[in-house]
């Protein structure tokens, strides 16, 4: 634990969906001198998130749906493309993205390679994100995907080829960071 720091109080502010805390703490500065701080931090587990690819075709799978917070924030439909991902709901990251893979997609994936683990808004968010990267054949579709309904999940399923979806993140038209992140990835990896 650091020593630099000595919690004081933890406040629920709301246990509705997922967890927002208020924390008091000291926090001893680089110069020795303590200052007590209050943050408010948004407790929704940890995640996982994986960008399926296809050598041959040079496509990959992306995802589509709405997301209220990118509509309260500007976003004219709320509709927001990006990689197949969920929460880990007590599973290790490895089952939870085989699992929302065939969910969202529709893809039984068979080999998976986890690329990166990050945080994504480290100031006000506590997830730690797992990031994958799988191969996919169209044998491998076993469903339609587009999500399960007792989560109302209306995700559509797209297959973009790679060069449209690098074009879509200097347009705007994908946004998302942990879907650029692996996009990225497979460009400086020399993957697609």
């Amino acid at each position: 634990m650091n020593n630099n720091i000595n919690i004081l109080q933890t406040d629920i502010l709301s246990n509705n969906w997922y967890t927002l805390k208020k924390v008091t703490y000291e926090y001893r500065k680089k110069d020795g001198s303590i200052q007590v701080q209050q943050r408010e931090a948004y407790d929704r587990g940890n995640g996982a998130a994986i960008l399926l690819y296809n050598l041959q075709q040079k496509t990959v799978i992306l995802t589509q749906q709405f997301r209220l917070p990118t509509y309260i924030n500007g976003n004219e439909t709320g509709m927001l493309i990006e990689v197949c991902a969920g929460l880990l709901d007590k599973d290790n990251p490895e089952d939870c993205i085989r699992r929302e893979t065939e969910e969202e997609t529709g893809y039984k994936v068979t080999e998976i390679k986890k690329v990166y683990e990050a945080y994504m808004s480290p100031g006000s968010v506590t997830e730690i994100l797992y990031l994958f990267i799988a191969a996919y054949e169209p044998q491998m579709k076993i469903a339609e995907g587009g999500g399960v309904e007792h989560e109302q999940e209306d995700i559509e399923v797209l297959e973009l080829s790679f060069e449209k979806a690098m074009h879509m993140i200097e347009t705007g038209e994908i946004k998302d960071a942990k879907t650029i992140m692996l996009l990225q990835y497979l460009q400086l990896k020399n993957i697609l």
